[in-house]
């Protein structure tokens, strides 16, 4: 019989780690509760490759890395940052009360000819304007809510760095990329950057965001966007356009500025719904084309939860692609739903005058603001 084994050690850090998994969920709730968390734990988050970590430094001494993203305590460990430095406190958010109101510009940015797109992004926390009368302490890309459109072609090299100037750790996480999340999608600290490429494999609309845990808030919160993979073979000639939607859970405004609730997430139940961060931005402003147009609007669903059931009121799509564009394509459609975190490209043959109403005909949702007018003018 061989000897007997002493499990204690293996069971209290089987414990511990049980503790930690199920206190993580609460963290952001309780500020400086992962700062406790994490002095109570004797083991090691783990050796990160860092040759791609970049941070400023008079002393010469490189600085340990941030916590990877797969760490359900990344937002909850601010290290020398007190918790009133949260980006979600209102006070920390200057300049709401002259924030203007911004449309979002649907269209989708053309091709390059190069092969190659190059990004180099900042994760910043800035007040947006959602509608005349609520500004939101937002977490940006680029300082946009949704962060700025991509396109590409299936096979071009996405080069992408991503800066951090917020005090949060923040990561990116590319739906397109074939690469291994725990080092390119890993978070960084303030005044870090990382660095990856990648080339899309397949065509679609692809959803990007903010990686680091809890993920729940940090696309809650705006961090998040459309990267729009074209084919190979050129799609039929078109009006395209780009929506992302989202849903908002806000807390009540201090100073003019709502934060962004992540308690209320958890209850699924948001304030507004949007297209490209706006309610009924395209009510008031609609998209536009002419009659005879044929329009392809490539939807993406951030979330964080819901799906998106879209709908153009007096229309059908005569295509709708179930994959990557131009096969699997069905035709005659009324509705399809978008999967959070997913995305899909929609066509119709504008051949009749009219405004029409684009939805999500979810209508609980719609009637939050996923709603919007596309006006064929003659």
């Amino acid at each position: 019989m061989p000897d007997s084994i002493d499990t204690s050690d293996l069971d209290t850090k089987t414990n511990r780690r049980v503790f930690l998994s199920r206190a993580s969920a609460i963290t952001l709730a309780i500020p400086g509760l992962g700062l406790v968390l994490t002095g109570c734990s004797t083991e090691s988050p783990g050796t990160l490759d860092s040759t791609q970590l970049r941070a400023p430094s008079s002393s010469g001494n490189t600085p340990p890395p941030p916590l990877n993203s797969n760490s359900k305590l990344d937002s909850a460990v601010l290290k020398g940052a007190p918790p009133s430095n949260l980006s979600t406190a209102v006070g920390t958010v200057h300049g709401a009360s002259t924030a203007p109101f911004q449309r979002y510009d649907p269209t989708l940015p053309p091709l390059n000819s190069t092969g190659s797109v190059q990004l180099h992004w900042h994760s910043r926390d800035v007040p947006v304007r959602i509608n005349a009368s609520t500004v939101v302490a937002a977490w940006t890309f680029e300082g946009t809510l949704p962060g700025p459109i991509v396109h590409c072609r299936v096979g071009d090299t996405v080069e992408f760095t991503l800066t951090n100037e917020s005090v949060m750790p923040h990561s990116m996480d590319f739906h397109a990329a074939q690469i291994n999340p725990k080092t390119a999608f890993r978070s960084v600290a303030k005044g870090e950057s990382v660095t990856f490429t990648f080339k899309p494999k397949w065509a679609g609309a692809f959803m990007y965001h903010c990686g680091t845990a809890p993920v729940l808030m940090h696309i809650g919160s705006g961090m998040y966007g459309a990267l729009i993979v074209s084919p190979r073979e050129p799609l039929p000639p078109a009006k395209e356009f780009v929506l992302v939607q989202s849903e908002f859970y806000l807390a009540d405004a201090v100073n003019g500025v709502r934060a962004f609730d992540y308690a209320k997430m958890l209850t699924t139940m948001p304030d507004f719904v949007a297209f490209n961060g706006r309610p009924d931005q395209y009510v008031t402003e609609p998209i536009r084309v002419k009659v005879g147009d044929r329009v392809r609007f490539w939807v993406v669903d951030a979330g964080p939860t819901h799906p998106c059931h879209f709908h153009v009121v007096g229309e059908q799509f005569d295509t709708v692609y179930l994959g990557a564009p131009p096969g699997n394509a069905i035709h005659g459609v009324q509705t399809w739903s978008v999967a959070a975190g997913g995305g899909m490209c929609f066509e119709l043959l504008c051949d009749v005058v009219g405004d029409f109403p684009f939805v999500n005909h979810g209508f609980g949702h719609g009637q939050k603001g996923a709603i919007g007018f596309l006006s064929v003018e003659p």
